[in-house]
């Protein structure tokens, strides 16, 4: 039997579809500890702030993995990117090309809409993945170190400082 494969928008409706994928993520990843995200906040961020999008691939119309995505800025190509800030395929529909076809399309919509790249991380433990992101032709950045202030630290840095500019 012949499976087709689909690609669809997001729409606020899917909100805890979108949330399950995360937390099958962040299982995956071993980091369930860390989701902090609700219905409530997703539907707020990406639904009503328009602060990212969620593209799902499907399997004969049921959805099977999600990439989800927003627009960065490179003051060097004086353009926007695509930031990938997720992909996932749930684990027995690995192996038939959704991630591909995620990655595929994704890079047709950063043409679409003139971007000049697509970028994304990806956690150095993850040879599966970082296979998949060579074979696509991705290059890992070299020289470069993420650097992340959240939290209290966040807070902090944020607050008033008395008697400095």
């Amino acid at each position: 039997m012949e499976r087709k494969m689909g690609f669809r928008m997001a729409r606020p409706e899917d909100t805890s579809k979108i949330l399950e994928f995360i937390l099958a993520l962040a299982a995956y990843e071993k980091m369930e500890d860390q989701v902090v995200a609700t219905e409530e906040l997703l539907r707020e961020w990406i639904f009503e702030k328009n602060k990212a999008e969620v593209l799902f691939v499907l399997e004969d119309g049921r959805e099977v993995g999600f990439a989800l995505f927003f627009h960065n800025f490179s003051t060097f190509l004086g353009r926007a990117g695509l930031y990938l800030e997720d992909l996932f395929v749930l684990p027995e529909y690995r192996g038939r090309g959704y991630g591909k076809g995620l990655m595929k399309k994704l890079a047709e919509i950063a043409v679409q809409r003139g971007c000049g790249r697509l970028e994304w991380w990806c956690l150095d433990w993850n040879r599966p993945s970082i296979g998949f992101y060579l074979s696509l032709g991705a290059q890992p950045m070299e020289d470069w170190t993420v650097y992340r202030v959240a939290g209290e630290a966040l807070t902090s840095l944020a607050a008033p400082s008395e008697g400095r500019a």
